[in-house]
């Protein structure tokens, strides 16, 4: 389907060194990382593109954590519509769910902090909701314990991405993924995106999300255009400013680029930037300051040096 391919061109013409990609890739394979696909964007024209066997540009990758962005954005619909606020408390969306213990413990938490990943809890709670013998993970979510007051740290939390999934099927009564696929999947040119979902039916939203690199690309291209697609307007530029800014520290994270900061369900990293990032590898890297965006899949724990490789061999050759 060309015609839901981005355009296509040679890096000199978008004023990038060509033989700074081949380096790239050098260095890449010579570190021994385990990539299956890179997709280079500047100007919004792919200028190098590669996949290593045995992948293919139309196979879907699974994301990961990459899910959390998309889920953030469906949040940012919601708003820009006046279908939510983001101060709003969460326990509103789940009467059916309060009891006098859960109001007690849950009752200060916020759509804002499920989004910043500051709910209070001391660690993430995901495996615990997964595991839950009755399959009602928005139980269980509930039923754990906050000991700390939301906002005041940052604390990775699957859970909570899994909670504004089930927020949004509170909203729309559609899924996570039936409500992003007419606003967002669609315009995007993006085919066959399918979504992991908990027992009671509701999109993992945190994880599960599986799209091609080019897909990727795609929604890395739509934030650099602050929600402008086609000449058309997905998403508003206020919610995209808001989301891709610090809300939070994540200085005690390990690795200097997960200590840029949090926005909401994205990560800044260095150089003026900020991204999407999942477990192994997966990265949709947005440069606004080079206008550069980096799709990124692989099967490798080592997610910081494929970032140095990034910053060290890339970067310097975008004039």
């Amino acid at each position: 389907m060309t015609e839901h391919l981005l355009p296509r061109s040679k890096p000199e013409d978008q004023n990038i060194i060509p033989q700074a990609i081949e380096q790239f890739i050098i260095a890449i394979e010579a570190a021994g990382l385990n990539m299956h696909s890179f997709m280079l964007l500047r100007h919004g024209y792919v200028v190098s593109e590669k996949w290593w066997p045995t992948h293919h540009p139309d196979e879907p990758h699974a994301l990961f954590s990459i899910s959390k962005s998309f889920c953030s954005t469906a949040i940012g619909m919601l708003a820009d519509d006046g279908l939510l606020s983001i101060e709003e408390p969460v326990l509103q969306y789940f009467p059916d769910h309060m009891t006098p213990e859960i109001e007690s413990n849950m009752s200060s938490l916020l759509i804002r902090h499920l989004l910043t990943m500051t709910t209070g809890h001391s660690e993430d709670p995901t495996n615990l909701i997964r595991n839950t013998q009755d399959g009602d993970w928005v139980k269980a979510f509930f039923e754990t314990t906050i000991e700390e007051a939301p906002g005041s740290r940052f604390v990775y939390n699957s859970g909570a991405t899994y909670l504004l999934s089930a927020i949004v099927q509170k909203v729309t009564g559609q899924t996570l993924l039936d409500y992003l696929r007419p606003r967002l999947f669609q315009p995007l040119g993006i085919e066959n995106a399918t979504w992991e979902s908990c027992p009671m039916g509701i999109s993992c939203g945190g994880w599960g999300l599986n799209l091609t690199t080019e897909d990727i690309a795609k929604f890395g291209q739509l934030y650099l255009r602050n929600g402008v697609w086609n000449g058309q307007r997905l998403i508003s530029e206020e919610w995209i400013e808001e989301a891709t800014s610090v809300h939070i520290s994540t200085s005690a994270m390990d690795g200097i680029d997960k200590q840029q900061g949090y926005g909401y369900q994205f990560w800044r990293c260095q150089f003026g930037g900020f991204c999407g990032r999942g477990a192994n590898g997966q990265f949709c890297i947005i440069m606004p300051e080079q206008d550069v965006v980096i799709a990124i899949t692989s099967d490798e724990k080592r997610m910081q040096a494929i970032l140095d490789i990034v910053w060290e061999k890339l970067l310097p050759a975008i004039e």
